[in-house]
């Protein structure tokens, strides 16, 4: 398993050592956008600060400043997010009982899409940014955040791209796959704009517990895998990249494409998650 296509993921490139990813080498942020690396952090905890946080953007908006951050984090005790699209609640497999029996909290959420899953080894990152200084609609914000996950696991070693059929980034996908099929969600998108200022954002599966995934249907999709760095690594029989670097390779990734959104203005509106 010496190139990693046995488990179906090319390796870009062989993997540096875990902490030894060049993680350093991206420059620092704008003045005008805020990163904080918070750890671990209980949901409500974090939608709470978003929302604070979101606020401000519109504030600095008002003033004719610019404002924007950028949270970087894990949710811990580990939770599943019902959103109010129609039958999400439907996705939610496992009893409330089974659910507790996991340490899984549930939660609604108010970003757009389905159901998905936060835990401990899962890289999440929450962006409250002005599109109107981005230049940038939802539908490209969206694939901006697709873009940083592909970036920053390419960084990674493993080869990873979009499925047109579904938001969110997978890994293992073959050319003669239809549209919504095959392949491994790595990845995760779920936004919320409001007043064109954004919440929420991406989740990166690092090394969390993927038994988790089973209490839902992941982002309303059924039958399709999830998989995270680690276990694509492990079937590769490759050494795995730490969390930590793995948040900084995706920090600088998203920090330099704040900076230069112009790949992704002036594209269709549309608001998915998954």
């Amino acid at each position: 398993m010496g190139d990693g296509t046995e488990y179906g993921t090319r390796m870009n490139h062989p993997l540096q050592p875990p902490d030894q990813l060049d993680f350093a080498s991206g420059s620092p942020p704008a003045d005008w956008l805020e990163i904080r690396r918070l750890g671990p952090i209980d949901y409500q905890s974090g939608l709470a600060l978003q929302r604070e946080l979101h606020a401000r953007v519109l504030e600095a908006r008002a003033e004719g400043t610019r404002r924007g951050f950028v949270l970087l984090l894990e949710h811990d005790p580990p939770v599943v997010t019902v959103s109010r699209r129609p039958g999400a609640t439907e996705n939610v497999l496992a009893s409330p009982e089974a659910l507790a029996a996991h340490g899984v909290q549930r939660h609604e959420t108010d970003r757009g899409g389905d159901v998905t899953y936060h835990g401990p080894g899962q890289l999440v990152v929450y962006s409250m940014v002005d599109l109107n200084d981005l230049g940038v609609r939802i539908h490209g914000w969206i694939r901006l955040l697709e873009q940083v996950l592909i970036e920053a696991i390419g960084m990674c070693g493993l080869v990873a791209g979009r499925d047109p059929g579904a938001t969110g980034v997978w890994v293992g996908r073959q050319e003669e796959d239809q549209d919504g099929e095959g392949g491994r969600k790595i990845g995760a998108i779920g936004v919320r704009v409001s007043r064109w200022a954004t919440m929420h954002g991406l989740a990166l599966n690092v090394d969390p517990d993927l038994s988790h995934f089973d209490l839902i249907v992941p982002c309303g999709l059924a039958g399709r895998p999830v998989t995270s760095i680690a276990q694509e690594c492990r079937e590769a029989g490759v050494p795995s990249p730490t969390f930590d670097s793995v948040r900084e390779v995706v920090a600088n990734r998203l920090i330099a494409r704040l900076e230069d959104p112009s790949d992704f203005r002036d594209r269709a509106a549309s608001d998915v998650e998954g």
